[in-house]
């Protein structure tokens, strides 16, 4: 993507895209003239077009993504940023939590993506799946968020390679970073106070270089962490 008027260039939509690395996703888009809109369970900020979603719910996801893309027009990417976690042993976690975990994490990945599809192919358009370096390395009390990274991993390397030449696929996998994602969480799993964190908006600079690559170059993969990330490799 390059630099244009506002709102003048490629329409990116970006699931969980009120807050955390997909607000910076939406911020960054914006910044570089294209125009981002939003599936997420919250508003958005001011003015970005959006559709109130429960993505835990893949076919209202479809479905909500057809609408946006009718909606915009189009779309010529889209980044699925969403993600949740609720860390503990596996009996200790509620089968309820821990398939939710699973469903916004992958299926609505692929979900999204799915129903993109039309408009990403007429476009010769981008996706970037979000993975994490716990999609890559597994750590005990985190059963759901590893199954559902690992899977996006798996994933999004085939997507890519049943989508070559039609529209490009990158897989990000981001370390952790200062967001709010792990506010909710018990003490035991939250970052102490020296942890090295990434600031998203840094993560999302590397999800913009991978949108901006011309038809027929591919950004395949990034990692994306702080210097001394501990959970990857």
């Amino acid at each position: 993507m390059s630099a244009s008027a506002p709102g003048a260039g490629p329409t990116v939509l970006v699931t969980g895209g009120s807050s955390g690395l997909g607000a910076a996703v939406v911020a960054a888009v914006a910044k570089a003239g294209g125009r981002p809109v939003v599936l997420d369970r919250q508003a958005p900020a001011d003015g970005v077009p959006w559709v109130e979603c429960d993505l835990a719910d893949t076919r209202a996801a479809e479905a909500a993504t057809r609408h946006l893309a009718e909606r915009s027009g189009g779309l010529d990417a889209v980044v699925t940023a969403a993600g949740i976690d609720v860390p503990g042993r596996l009996a200790d976690v509620p089968g309820d939590t821990w398939d939710r975990i699973v469903t916004v994490d992958l299926l609505a990945t692929a979900a999204v993506v799915r129903a993109a599809l039309p408009w990403l192919e007429a476009a010769r358009g981008n996706v970037v799946t979000v993975a994490s370096t716990l999609g890559v390395k597994a750590v005990s009390d985190a059963t759901a968020y590893c199954a559902a990274k690992f899977g996006v991993v798996g994933f999004t390397r085939a997507l890519a390679a049943e989508l070559a030449g039609s529209v490009g696929v990158t897989l990000l996998v981001p370390g952790g970073m200062r967001t709010a994602f792990f506010d909710e969480r018990d003490a035991q799993y939250r970052p102490g106070p020296d942890a090295s964190l990434n600031d998203p908006a840094d993560t999302a600079a590397a999800v913009m270089f991978a949108l901006s690559q011309p038809p027929g170059s591919a950004v395949r993969e990034l990692v994306v962490c702080a210097e001394r990330e501990s959970s990857y490799p």
